[in-house]
């Protein structure tokens, strides 16, 4: 079954642990690069904080990936 994680600052991202998604909270930019190389091969959509995606931004392509707004 394919998951949903969620990488970002975790005043941002907590909240979608009750959704059933994986949260991978990432304060800094290594942080949230180490997150999205940590992700399994069963994770499907990758949810972004503007920062996270900033950070990852080379390596995004390899997922679909969703932006959250500002």
């Amino acid at each position: 079954m394919a998951t949903v994680a969620v990488i970002g600052e975790t005043v941002r991202v907590a909240g979608f642990r009750l959704a059933g998604a994986v949260v991978l909270p990432a304060e800094t930019p290594d942080a949230a690069r180490a997150a999205w190389a940590s992700l399994g091969d069963d994770v499907a959509v990758v949810i972004l904080t503007p920062e996270a995606a900033e950070a990852v931004s080379e390596k995004a392509g390899e997922r679909l990936t969703v932006v959250m707004p500002p």
